[in-house]
């Protein structure tokens, strides 16, 4: 599992091709290649270059606050973060045990997050490559094409997100950066009428989601690629799980698998995680490199998010969603799926799981309960993980005397596949450019990889340490008047 093209020798000798930005992930990164003479590659690399210092920011701020401020991070997947905050929050204030309804709340409004961002990447961004191929001209590979030539698909994208932020805005005020979870608990209950109106069409979500798994097992079925040589890696695997074993994506224990199936380590308490991750920082990109401590920085590194959820779990507790895991896993001989556009099909089965959770949670009264808060006795530190639609997040706080935050990690979903986006950009570089002239259909093969893991680079640059950082001086004709650039190790160099 040694990374691969990790350095080039003498870089400065080597042609440079860059793909900036990479398209349809939400956030800003890039990958540089290093060629030589012959076109063959020497370096490949997925670069972060946003930073937005969360960590640093919210210090001094009370900690009540952090379940609405942190999920600032992200208009795409807010809830994830206002959830995992708001588990956090719970330690700070005692709250062991939410009641019945706080919880079951807190869970619908996660299932509603996990199916609308799961149906906006599949439908909106990364379909025009499954259905028109990586080869596509640019033109008509996007939603536009999709509308035009596969109209039913496009629509039932739409509405599946549609319902799904219909399910937020009632569990947490509103579609985008709600309030509904708080310190112990949530603010407001699900109304008789609001349970009804989500009721009317929870049948035809899990219709189109089984559709929507359908096409997946389809278009890998019509592509062998797809299952065992685009952008196959092989990776430990982390994420939940419930104290049986199932899929769990709002609370449970951590597992990890190594690359084999094999169990490193299983339902470790998530307040434990230190014990079991490390952070690695390196020169050329914002976003950390997570490891697993007992297999080392170079063999440690793993995948998380739908891939890894449904590869870990012992069986998902929705019959449907269960059938579709059984018939996922016979995708590999023996062990885990590695194929990276397997993300794709495991995501909607997760999507499918989504809409018949929602559907039962809607059935359960408890949703309808007065008793929505409890509190018990102050702590300084506070822990709270879940699985966000790209995989596990760890938000971490610990706070004074007066409430203020003190210190607050984040490990976002997205951090934890740094390596894992690097590895697989490097196979395909490998696999698809080396030795050929580049075109843009081929670079696209390079996007096609990084987009199987859904990422959001807006949420994941919280690095550690000392950071690179570039500053350039433009005239208004674009020319480069002054570069500054201060280096990892703190030096500062003028390169013009």
């Amino acid at each position: 599992m040694n990374g691969r093209l990790e350095t080039a020798e003498h870089p400065e000798r080597l042609k440079r091709v860059v793909i900036e930005p990479v398209t349809r992930v939400e956030g800003h990164g890039k990958v540089t290649l290093l060629l030589d003479d012959d076109n063959h590659i020497e370096q490949a690399r997925l670069h972060i270059v946003e930073f937005r210092g969360f960590e640093k920011f919210i210090q001094g701020r009370p900690y009540w606050e952090l379940p609405v401020l942190v999920q600032r991070l992200c208009g795409i997947c807010p809830v994830s973060h206002h959830l995992a905050a708001a588990k956090a929050v719970d330690m700070l204030v005692g709250a062991r045990e939410l009641t019945p309804t706080a919880e079951k709340i807190r869970r619908l409004m996660h299932l509603g997050q996990i199916l609308q961002s799961h149906a906006l990447h599949f439908f909106h961004l990364s379909s025009p490559d499954l259905l028109f191929g990586f080869d596509d001209d640019v033109a008509h590979r996007n939603i536009i094409g999709v509308i035009a030539d596969h109209p039913n698909i496009a629509k039932q994208g739409v509405a599946l997100r549609r319902y799904g932020q219909e399910v937020i805005r009632v569990t947490a005020g509103k579609r985008v950066h709600g309030t509904g979870a708080i310190p112990g608990g949530v603010n407001k209950s699900v109304s008789r009428d609001e349970r009804d109106y989500l009721l009317a069409e929870v049948d035809q979500m899990i219709t189109w989601g089984q559709g929507a798994v359908a096409l997946t097992r389809d278009l890998h079925a019509a592509n062998p690629a797809f299952n065992n040589e685009f952008a196959s890696i092989r990776s430990n695997m982390l994420s939940l799980t419930a104290p049986d074993g199932a899929l769990e994506l709002y609370h449970g224990g951590l597992r990890a698998k190594d690359e084999n199936g094999d169990t490193i380590f299983d339902h470790v308490d998530y307040r434990d995680y230190t014990q079991h991750i490390r952070e690695h920082v390196k020169s050329w990109s914002y976003m950390k490199f997570p490891f697993i401590v007992s297999r080392g920085l170079d063999n440690g590194w793993y995948r998380v998010g739908p891939l890894a959820r449904v590869n870990n779990c012992d069986h998902i507790a929705t019959p449907l969603a269960e059938a579709e895991r059984q018939a996922f896993a016979a995708l590999a001989d023996d062990g885990p799926v590695h194929a990276s556009l397997a993300y794709h099909w495991a995501r909607m089965i997760e999507l499918l799981h989504c809409a018949e959770g929602i559907k039962a949670l809607l059935h359960d009264d408890d949703i309808l309960g007065d008793e929505r808060v409890v509190r018990g006795d102050m702590t300084a530190e506070g822990i709270g993980v879940i699985e966000a639609p790209r995989g596990t997040l760890f938000h971490d706080y610990r706070i004074n005397e007066d409430g203020l935050v003190e210190k607050a990690n984040l490990i976002v979903s997205t951090t934890n596949n740094n390596q894992a986006m690097n590895e697989s950009i490097r196979q395909v570089a490998t696999n698809y450019l080396d030795g050929h002239s580049i075109t843009e259909p081929l670079l696209n093969h390079i996007e096609v990889a990084v987009r199987a893991y859904d990422p959001c680079l807006s949420c994941a640059t919280h690095a550690l340490g000392k950071m690179p950082l570039q500053v350039e001086v433009v005239s208004r004709d674009g020319r480069v008047l002054d570069r500054l650039v201060k280096h990892a190790n703190g030096d500062i160099d003028c390169t013009l």
